[in-house]
Formats: structure tokens, C-alpha cells, sequence
């Protein structure tokens, strides 16, 4: 028997039978005819792809594993000219930004100051579900500054909310406690994105659109972010309104908090520090990777820092290194070897009627957005294999090519239809009883709402120097 990453139990043939998809899709793309226009390079860049791709689908191995995976075969089916070629990814600044992240983010959450800012924020509420309701869509935004890991912030507020169920009197299977938790599930996430240390998924896709200042991220991410953030949590309210009509009482008293601990003060000094580093890189010039890396060294500094070295390689959650790198060096491989030109123009051909009218052209690419991303719940994976390719497209049709790769990250994380999606929403969605079929039909319609506000913020990001068409 062995176990997936999801806790999953599978037998040697259940096993087997998850590995002979991307073995079929390897070989058959890889000795396939060389299509027209395709370099023999580019054609084994795309079978390892194509591999990692449906690995990642099925979750037969670990995620950082297919990664490695990926990695290996690069250099063995000369997908690339050599190893340093396939490590690429791993000598890649953003790589070491999301280590000094994820530090950060653990010594909040270890120190006891991630827990206190939840409680606060749920105080707030008082007695009233819609307040806490609000305040809690609001919280996934604000908390973002100090705990940047969306699945971080639901471990940790979920077991706070289900302190206030409880005190409600609220069964699990009530609609209140599914729209909380639903929440927490499908619409935390979003607040991450809109930061550029708001997690693996605007690290991997920062990188992969080209070089960007914290700043920079923030305007042109935040609006349709927070925008989809806004219409989801209406969405979700109107789902499960008949839940909001109960009249708890207070949970001031439920939710306590002592005076702050030394450590709690120094894991928010380093975090406001940090954050005003970011914040004010326009006066500065330091990429986003070095004030990660100055918080990173503080932290681990013997008697003034926050974590001991073995706490630092027991609970970084390591996997996020070797996902994001080997997502990078095998998007890499994919433009190097021409291959994501390739398949740009595959699909400029399919839409090429559709030359004369942009918004119809990105809407094309929205939609083709959503289906990879059915098809693959994998975030990293979804971003590494559609970035480049939506960007050759734009390229080729005339559009502003950021706006195209924008529009990928917007539709894609935007969603969630699984409740395997990630290892921070399964939890939630199982300590809340959230059936699979009630996060599919929520993700199809966040999809609707995702593609409406890419529509809705061209104006804004034609005003911050980003339209549409060049």
C-alpha cells in the first residue's frame, strides 16, 4: 500500500494504473512524427511536459517529485543542452524570495502572533454572522501582510472559527458554517495573490511574466484580485443566505488573548519591517528577494531570531522549493526550445478569425484558460505550461503579451473545483462536511466571475500602462 500526499491509501495495481496515463502521453509525444514548425528539441521539451502535466493531474506522485522528475528527464531525452541548463530554475532569485516567504510566514505562525491578529479580527464581529462574515472576507486580505501562505491562514483560522460555531450553537452542517468554511476554502486564497509574497502561486507567476517589483505586482494585481474577492463572497452569501438570519450572541468572551509575548513582537517587528522594505522599493531599488532574505537571516539568527535551524528544516514545507524551481526550469525548457512558440501559433490558427476584434481574442484565451485548469489542479503546473504559451500567443495576435499572462493567472487562481485542490483546502472542506459537487459548482461559477473582471479591469490596467493592444 502507499500513500499519496493527500493521505490517500492506493493498492500497487491502483498505483500502476495512475502511472500508465503519463507514460502513454509521454511516448506518444515524444516519438510521435515532428509536427511542422516543431524542433526535435521542442517536441521532447513538450513530452516531459506533457508528463509532468498529467502527473501533476493525477497527484500519483508527490508534487515537488514529478517536479524532480520533470527535472531528470530534461536532461535525459536532451530536452535541454545540459543539466545547467535544466536546473535553471534553482539559480533563479525568485526561488530564494519564496524560501525567506515562507520563513517569515512560519515564525508569525510559530511565535503565536498569526493566531492573536485572527482572534482580533474575529472580536470584531461581536454577535452579528453577517459582521463576521464581512470581516472574515476582509481578514483574507489583511492577514496576507503577515502570513503570506493562504493553506497557513486556513489551518489556523479555521479551528477559531469552528471556536465561534460551536459557541453558536451552529451545526457543521448548517449553511453558515459551510459559507465560513467555503470560504476559507475557496476564496482565502485570493488575497494571497494579490501580493507578490503572497505565496507559491504569484511567485511562480511573477517569474514567469518577467521581472517585477513588489510594488508593481501590487497595482497590477490587486484591483482584479480583490475585485473577485468582493463578487465571490457575495456570490457565496446569496448560496447560503438562509444562515445569516440566526442571532448568536457575542464570542468576546470565547476568544481571549493574554499580553503579547516577546516573540510576538519580534515576529512583528520583522514583518513590518519587511513589509516597508517592500513597500518603499521605488526609493530603495532592492529587488523583492533581498528584504525576503534579510527577514530570512533575522529569523534564524542564534538568540535574536525567532526559529532554531532545525525548526527551519523540519517545518519550511520544502516541497514549495523544489515545485516552484522545477516549474521554472521546465516553463524554461519550453521556451528555449521554441516549443511554446510552437503552440502558440498551433492556437493562433485555431483562433485567427477572430484577428480583428482583441476582446474576443482574450476571451477565447480566458475560456482556454478554464479548461487547463479543470484539467489540472496543480497551480504551478497550470502556470508553468499556459504562461509562456498564452504570452507567444498575444505576441503573435497583436495583444500586449502581459495582459495575456495576466488574464492566465487571474482565471486560474481564481478557482478552485476540487476539494483535493490543495493540502489547506481539504482539510477545510472535510472538517466542514463540504461535498465535492458543492465545490465544483462554485468553482464554475467563480470561473464566470474571474473572466467577467479581467473584462472589467482593462480600463485600469490600460490606465497603469498595460493595454490591451499594443
Amino acid at each position: 500500500m502507499t500513500q499519496n500526499t493527500t493521505g490517500i491509501t492506493f493498492t500497487p495495481s491502483e498505483l500502476a494504473i495512475k502511472f500508465i496515463p503519463p507514460i502513454v502521453v509521454f511516448g506518444a509525444v515524444l516519438l510521435a512524427p515532428t509536427p511542422e514548425g516543431l524542433t526535435p528539441q521542442g517536441q521532447r521539451a513538450l513530452a516531459v511536459m506533457a508528463l509532468a502535466v498529467v502527473l501533476w493531474a493525477t497527484e500519483a506522485v508527490p508534487v515537488a517529485v514529478t517536479g524532480i522528475i520533470g527535472i531528470v528527464l530534461l536532461i535525459l531525452v536532451r530536452a535541454v543542452p545540459g543539466a545547467e541548463e535544466a536546473l535553471y530554475g534553482f539559480g533563479q532569485p525568485v526561488t530564494y524570495f519564496l524560501v525567506g516567504i515562507l520563513t517569515l510566514g512560519l515564525a508569525v505562525h510559530q511565535s503565536g502572533l498569526a493566531e492573536r491578529l485572527a482572534v482580533y479580527l474575529i472580536r470584531l464581529a461581536g454577535g452579528s454572522p453577517r459582521l463576521l462574515y464581512v470581516q472574515m472576507l476582509l481578514s483574507f486580505a489583511a492577514l496576507t501582510f503577515a502570513l503570506p501562505s493562504a493553506s497557513t491562514r486556513g489551518v489556523i483560522m479555521v479551528h477559531i472559527y469552528e471556536q465561534v460555531m460551536t459557541h453558536w450553537q451552529v451545526p457543521r452542517e448548517s449553511p453558515l458554517n459551510k459559507a465560513v468554511m467555503m470560504a476559507m476554502g475557496s476564496l482565502n486564497r485570493l488575497g494571497s495573490t494579490a501580493l507578490l509574497a503572497g505565496g507559491i502561486t504569484p511567485v511562480v507567476a511573477s517569474s514567469l511574466l518577467g521581472d517585477f517589483s513588489w510594488t508593481r505586482w501590487f497595482v497590477l494585481m490587486a484591483v482584479p484580485f480583490y475585485t473577485v474577492l468582493f463578487f465571490g463572497g457575495i456570490a457565496l452569501f446569496f448560496f447560503y443566505r438562509s444562515g445569516f438570519n440566526i442571532k448568536p450572541g457575542s464570542v468576546e468572551n470565547l476568544l481571549q488573548t493574554g499580553p503579547m509575548t516577546l516573540a510576538e513582537k519580534k515576529a512583528a517587528v520583522i514583518a513590518l519591517g519587511t513589509a516597508l522594505l517592500w513597500f518603499t522599493d521605488f526609493a530603495h531599488g532592492l529587488p523583492p528577494t533581498v528584504p525576503a532574505l534579510i527577514a530570512l537571516t533575522i529569523i534564524l539568527l542564534p538568540g535574536i531570531g525567532l526559529l532554531s535551524w532545525r525548526d527551519f528544516e523540519q517545518n519550511l514545507a520544502w516541497s514549495n522549493f523544489f515545485v516552484i524551481a522545477t516549474s521554472l526550469s521546465m516553463a524554461q525548457a519550453l521556451v528555449a526550445s521554441g516549443a511554446a512558440a510552437w503552440f502558440a501559433e498551433t492556437l493562433v490558427g485555431g483562433v485567427g478569425g477572430l484577428s480583428d476584434s482583441p476582446l474576443l481574442l482574450l476571451l477565447a484565451l480566458a475560456v482556454a484558460s478554464s479548461m487547463v485548469r479543470l484539467m489540472m489542479p496543480n497551480i504551478s503546473g497550470y502556470l508553468a505550461f499556459l504562461i509562456p504559451v498564452a504570452m507567444s500567443t498575444g505576441q503573435s495576435l497583436g495583444l500586449n503579451p502581459l495582459v495575456c499572462g495576466l488574464t492566465v493567472v487571474v482565471v486560474g487562481d481564481a478557482v478552485v473545483y476540487y476539494p483535493a485542490a490543495s493540502t489547506g483546502s481539504i482539510v477545510i472542506f472535510y472538517r466542514a462536511g463540504i461535498k465535492a459537487h458543492e465545490v465544483f459548482r462554485f468553482g464554475l461559477i467563480m470561473t464566470a466571475i474571474a473572466i467577467a473582471v479581467v473584462f472589467m479591469v482593462l480600463p485600469y490596467w490600460r490606465l497603469v500602462g498595460e493595454s490591451l493592444v499594443r
